[in-house]
């Protein structure tokens, strides 16, 4: 029986990787696609709250499905960006390290970054100075491939192109359920069915729980973690040329709070690191019952908790306390004070959490017969989109 809501291929998933996936797939296939979103506008979430930078793969393993699609992506994301006139600028940031117990960690990401084929530039003290004049640190990387971009202009950009290319874009059309037979797959939604071959879960937040809608188990339980940015005020953002990173705790996937010159103006601060009670959770107020029950009763988070309640509780502190926040930021910029930043956005990063209470570092991507699900893909994801989208686009047309 055909209907008119059939397709060969259906994304959930309205986010920049749901997104360059319909196009890729759109561009290289003739298979019926159709996409849906559960907001009423794409990009809403992870796509659109992040700090906009194009990570250049200096943090990542080499070999990893992190560091090969972010390399990858990095490249496909800027020629795109000029080939389409989306905002974007290779302007490099600085990588500092502030004590000396911080210098072997900045050695081992010099390593890594030479791995992955960056041009990196070693710092002294005197020469972090001339890119950063107000930054204090005895050392540092200097690396040019990194770049700040509009990942929603991105995003909207992949969504015209993939319409251009016959893709339906459903947007205020949220999964209910999910019906497997033999010829065939339901996806329940409140727009009505909608009947597919194969499904591709982009679901951000909300991918464990599609994978299960599924039938799939996950093996992960998606955390939420929100990220408060503060911003500077206009008449100190001087003290912050373009992008300043400290050197990262390699035991978190979290970068640590950092200054980012964004591509629309204006300068972050941020983010930090805390537990958010609800999935899409973007203020202290922001509380789902069901969702942190969900956390709670999971026994990887308590594993987590055991291991990390010292970092965890500082993260809380910083979140709470203006002061705190700013001190963190003026190991970075020493004569930064309070009167200089004012409390801005804040994304949630869909953290992958395995039962043993490990936060999943690399991207996860799983597949069967009919569904490929993308259940792990924080930063670099943004930057890596094209490349995530050609790996998912071979895995579906190989199948």
């Amino acid at each position: 029986m055909t209907t008119t809501n059939t397709y060969d291929l259906a994304i959930v998933g309205g986010g920049i990787i749901g997104l360059a996936t319909a196009m890729t797939l759109a561009k290289n296939s003739n298979q019926s696609i159709v996409l849906i979103e559960a907001e009423k506008t794409l990009a809403k979430h992870q796509t659109g709250n992040n700090s906009g930078v194009i990570h250049s793969g200096l943090y990542y393993k080499p070999g990893s499905l992190k560091a090969i699609n972010c390399i990858e992506g990095r490249d496909a994301l800027y020629a795109f960006c000029d080939e389409h006139g989306v905002a974007y600028e290779r302007c490099g940031k600085v990588v500092v390290a502030t004590s000396q117990d911080e210098i072997p960690r900045l050695d081992a990401l010099e390593e890594r970054g030479i791995a992955n084929g960056l041009q990196l530039k070693r710092l002294n003290k005197e020469e972090l100075k001339e890119y950063e004049p107000h930054l204090a640190g005895i050392a540092g990387l200097w690396i040019p491939e990194t770049g700040i971009v509009d990942y929603v202009g991105a995003a909207n950009t992949y969504a015209k192109i993939a319409q251009e290319n016959d893709v339906v874009i459903q947007t205020d059309t949220k999964l209910l359920g999910v019906t497997n037979s033999s010829q065939e797959i339901v996806l329940n939604t409140s727009q009505g069915d909608i009947h597919a071959k194969r499904l591709i879960n982009c679901g951000g937040l909300q991918t464990d729980r599609i994978a299960k809608l599924c039938g799939t188990d996950p093996e992960c339980k998606i955390v939420p973690f929100r990220g408060e940015y503060y911003e500077l005020v206009p008449e100190k953002e001087y003290l912050v040329k373009n992008l300043i990173y400290p050197v990262p705790d390699p035991q978190f996937p979290f970068l640590g709070v950092h200054f980012t010159r964004m591509v629309k103006g204006g300068i972050e601060a941020g983010p930090n690191a805390v537990l958010a009670l609800k999935r899409e959770g973007y203020t202290h107020l922001d509380v789902s019952l069901i969702d942190f029950a969900e956390t709670l009763s999971y026994g990887g988070f308590w594993k987590l908790i055991a291991k990390h309640w010292r970092m965890g509780s500082m993260e809380m502190y910083r979140s709470l306390s203006k002061a705190a926040y700013v001190k963190t930021l003026q190991a970075l910029i020493p004569e930064l004070t309070g009167d200089d930043v004012y409390r801005a956005g804040a994304g949630v990063r869909a953290q992958a959490l395995g039962k043993d209470g490990k936060l999943l570092d690399d991207f996860h991507i799983i597949q069967d017969e009919k569904f490929v699900h993308v259940l792990n893909a924080p930063s670099p994801a943004a930057t890596s989109s094209l490349s995530i989208a050609k790996h998912i686009s071979k895995l579906v047309l190989e199948a």
